[in-house]
């Protein structure tokens, strides 16, 4: 997953608001800054780069080294020193306790819900008392019905792609069959594919989830706002707390 899509990946999410994005996750820390933050499936660094720049304590996993590669050129060309580890999620390990673990933009998506239950452990495990996970999700209405069954196709310039989505609602997963173009310095196009799977969690199965790794004070948003999830939200913001005093609980 994400080999060659990699390189063309910062093409195609060019016009995504990043530093918007980061000042949201700002708020969702209630503004404190000068924190310890694990960010698990950083992908090419778009908010790990802006969140480093604000002041956090970063340090980006993901488990495609292909991405890890471009975060870290990115993170050069930015100035700003930012370890990236290759790791997957599910298998989150830290040397010390952090303030908050993050994962953004469908990384959660991307797991079963058992694999979900797992990452929900080992970020709990990694987290200082009262420390925060934070993830946001593509809605199960936007998966079903907003991308299901639908083909997308875009040029950017120097890249291009034609996506078509399959959804199954009886596992609750989509399949992306994604082809990509990427324009090469003599004009021509190099063609590749990528085929990847995401799960529409429900509200309901991530909270109970949560709640048996162990955290507490468990929200659900309409990501980028406050605001409470309703039938049509296309992306979902999770905020949940580790307990004061609770001992680590890893599996």
């Amino acid at each position: 997953m994400y080999s060659s899509f990699a390189r063309v990946y910062d093409e195609l999410m060019r016009d995504v608001d990043r530093e918007a994005w980061a000042q949201y996750i700002v708020e969702l820390l209630g503004g404190k800054k000068q924190l310890a933050i694990a960010e698990c499936a950083c992908g090419t660094g778009a908010l790990t780069i802006p969140l480093r720049k604000l002041g956090y304590n970063i340090t980006g996993f993901d488990s495609s080294e292909d991405m890890l590669e471009v975060a870290a050129a990115n993170a050069r060309r930015s100035g700003v020193s930012i370890p990236f580890i290759l790791q997957d999620m599910r298998h989150l390990a830290l040397h010390k306790p952090v303030d908050s673990v993050i994962a953004a933009c469908d990384g959660v998506n991307y797991l079963s819900i058992k694999g979900a239950e797992s990452f929900f452990c080992k970020a709990h495990a990694a987290l200082k008392e009262e420390g925060l996970l934070l993830f946001d999700v593509s809605s199960r209405y936007k998966l079903s019905t907003i991308l299901g069954n639908n083909t997308f196709a875009e040029d950017e310039g120097a890249a291009a792609y034609i996506w078509k989505n399959i959804y199954d609602s009886v596992s609750k997963q989509i399949s992306m069959e994604l082809t990509l173009f990427e324009l090469e310095p003599d004009g021509r196009y190099t063609r590749f594919t990528e085929s990847q799977v995401q799960r529409a969690h429900s509200v309901k199965e991530l909270t109970s989830a949560l709640t048996r790794a162990g955290f507490e004070d468990i929200e659900a948003f309409a990501a980028f706002t406050f605001d409470n999830v309703a039938e049509d939200t296309e992306r979902i913001q999770f905020r949940a707390k580790k307990p004061k005093g609770e001992i680590n609980n890893e599996r």
